[in-house]
């Protein structure tokens, strides 16, 4: 009796029909809502799949553009370098050049110089020559004029006038 009592009162219980709907609900619907429920996890597991692979990649692609970076970094400096090297070696070049032209333009100037030196020293030795000869030659022409006498200047004309036959067969 008590049994019936127990068992007559159980499926009056509201609570006993809900988990019966429960239980029954899962039996029919368990499968299609476990499909569905796995469904949607493995969708869900694939695109957390994708998006790992998508960021690897991307980290990848970022790890081989830094070094692509470095590289040509390294290559840029590198050139920078050799401009640079390039360009002091010029300047040293330059430098020298300019120097050595500097020197050879002091050294022509130098040489003009000592020439036009040169040049006017001659010309004042020159012209003190010329001076000289003709103070020699007026000083000759006024003791000639003083210590000659027309007997003296007929006697070196005829003597002048007998050597020259003489001198015109030596010429």
């Amino acid at each position: 009796m008590q049994r019936e009592a127990l068992s007559g009162a159980l499926w009056h219980h509201p609570t006993f029909w809900g988990a019966v709907a429960f239980v029954l609900f899962f039996v029919f619907f368990g499968r299609r809502l476990y499909a569905a429920l796995v469904g949607m996890l493995d969708q869900r597991a694939e695109k957390v799949r994708r998006e790992i692979e998508e960021a690897a990649r991307l980290r990848r692609e970022a790890e081989d553009m830094l070094r692509e970076a470095r590289a040509a970094r390294e290559k840029a400096l590198a050139e920078a370098r050799a401009l640079i090297e390039a360009a002091e070696t010029e300047a040293a070049r330059m430098a020298e050049s300019i120097r050595a032209e500097a020197e050879a333009a002091a050294r022509r100037r130098e040489e003009m110089a000592k020439a036009r030196i040169e040049a006017a020293e001659k010309a004042a030795l020159d012209e003190l020559r010329r001076l000289t000869a003709d103070l020699a030659v007026e000083a000759a022409r006024e003791a000639i004029r003083k210590e000659l006498t027309p007997e003296i200047e007929q006697a070196l004309i005829e003597r002048a006038l007998a050597g020259l036959p003489e001198a015109l067969r030596a010429a």
